[in-house]
């Protein structure tokens, strides 16, 4: 698992797209694990904070629970419709994946600016993938960019 400042470091071009894609809009969409292992999609805003992925949610919300029972975890960019008649105009997508792990320790999470007695759950991923699709430059081919723990970078391309 990495932590963002490590994957900037290792592949900053695609660290950078994603991060653009990932800032689109405030919200985006999480999928966690509920209890009976079902997939639960859920709003969230994640922020890219001192070289780390941060994850916070409000009191008992079931992707918090989710999360502490089970801290898999893949998040996606806000979507924005490409231009149908310019597909290579389009920016992409983004998504990433990791496990989250909770923060409890007071002075941690008044670090990242949670105030003391505040009782929402703050999460830090550990990030074993990242992806950003685009059109390339001709708006001819899908590119796929990606990094996998274990597995490193790379990049697909499909017509």
């Amino acid at each position: 698992m990495a932590s963002w400042q490590e994957i900037e470091k290792e592949i900053p071009a695609l660290a950078a797209r994603v991060l653009a894609s990932m800032g689109k809009g405030r919200h985006k969409t999480m999928a966690t694990l509920r209890r009976d292992g079902s997939p639960r999609i859920s709003g969230t805003e994640v922020e890219f904070k001192d070289g780390e992925v941060w994850l916070g949610s409000m009191p008992g919300a079931m992707k918090a629970l989710d999360l502490r029972r089970d801290p898999r975890v893949a998040i996606h960019s806000p979507s924005v419709d490409p231009d149908e008649g310019d597909p290579a105009s389009w920016d992409g997508e983004a998504k990433l994946a990791g496990r989250a792990v909770e923060v409890t320790d007071p002075a941690a999470r008044e670090a990242y600016g949670v105030p003391p007695g505040d009782d929402s759950h703050l999460f830090r991923v550990e990030v074993t993938e990242v992806v950003h699709t685009r059109v390339d430059e001709s708006g001819e081919q899908l590119v796929i960019e990606m990094w996998h723990e274990g597995a490193g970078h790379r990049v697909v391309r499909r017509r």
